[in-house]
């Protein structure tokens, strides 16, 4: 099959997971696309480091270089700083920095907001009025609270009101990759739906959501608001066809979830499944793109 996304062959996609294998003290080449696919919008990569590893592509210069060479045109860039560090002010100020540093005009930053913290309304102004970002990460389960604590509706309702998307991370480790002092399970989705009704205004993307969400329980969400969903943890051959089946491509982001996933996974998915052009297109870059256009910063932050 060809791809107008990705030309990368059955047998070049198998070589490419493969090496994933390999240990990440050596840093593999970015297997790039012999030729040049088509503009992909990426909105669930990271940067900073992950602490319990090193990733190969942990370095914002090299995971820009990546995206680059598979033919991303912008990518959503969140910190993994925010999961871990008391002031969230101060890793959302370095996540934009980076972004303009070392991949302006392709990475767009998602400020990370934890609404436990006292000053987070203040948080996320700075996000909007300082920083410019189009939206904010959220990761509940890592900053110890549920979706039905009073503070998160508050947070959706302001973040709908200055038009932010919201990104909504479900996971981000399998559980058997998991450092022993690291446990964290899954974001329960079950309030979500309630929250939704509430916030119809809110634009809400889940991130790593199909490792433990099922297609019925993401269809129902996606019924009650607008909800998107990215693939970077879909898994099966054909997964995208068997999502497809079940959910509305104008509801699908690609996702590549770098540096913690290789890039050549998500472009795998889109390679391997067999989708109409128009699909291909929307989850390529078209979905992201109008999803972005309605936000209140629509562009990457500039000195």
């Amino acid at each position: 099959m060809t791809s107008r996304v990705l030309r990368l062959g059955r047998r070049a996609f198998l070589q490419a997971a493969a090496g994933a294998s390999a240990s990440v003290a050596a840093r593999p080449l970015c297997a790039a696309p012999p030729a040049a696919p088509e503009d992909l919008v990426d909105t669930n990569v990271y940067l900073s480091r992950w602490p319990f590893r090193r990733y190969p592509y942990d370095e914002p210069t090299a995971l820009v270089s990546c995206l680059r060479q598979h033919g991303v045109v912008q990518a959503w860039a969140g910190t993994l700083d925010g999961l871990f560090h008391k002031d969230v002010a101060g890793a959302n100020a370095r996540l934009a920095e980076d972004c303009r540093r070392h991949g302006p005009g392709l990475l767009l930053p998602m400020g990370s907001i934890n609404p436990l913290l006292p000053d987070w309304p203040e948080d996320l102004r700075r996000c909007v009025e300082v920083h410019r970002m189009p939206g904010i990460r959220l990761h509940p389960n890592y900053h110890g609270y549920g979706l039905e604590h009073p503070e998160l509706a508050r947070l959706l309702d302001l973040a709908a009101k200055r038009r932010l998307i919201v990104q909504l991370v479900v996971i981000m480790e399998d559980e058997r990759m998991m450092h022993p002092l690291g446990r964290v399970p899954p974001v329960d989705l079950s309030p979500l739906k309630a929250l939704l009704t509430k916030t119809p205004a809110l634009r809400l993307v889940l991130v790593n959501a199909m490792r433990t969400v099922r297609e019925p329980a993401l269809a129902a969400l996606m019924r009650a608001g607008q909800v998107y969903a990215e693939i970077a943890m879909l898994e099966g051959v054909g997964g995208l066809e068997r999502l497809l089946a079940a959910l509305p491509a104008e509801r699908i982001l690609f996702g590549s979830f770098m540096p913690m996933f290789y890039f050549e996974s998500a472009a795998g998915k889109l390679e391997e499944s067999q989708l109409s052009p128009q699909q291909r297109r929307a989850i390529a870059s078209q979905n992201a793109r109008q999803l972005l256009a309605a936000s209140s910063n629509p562009k990457a932050p500039k000195r």
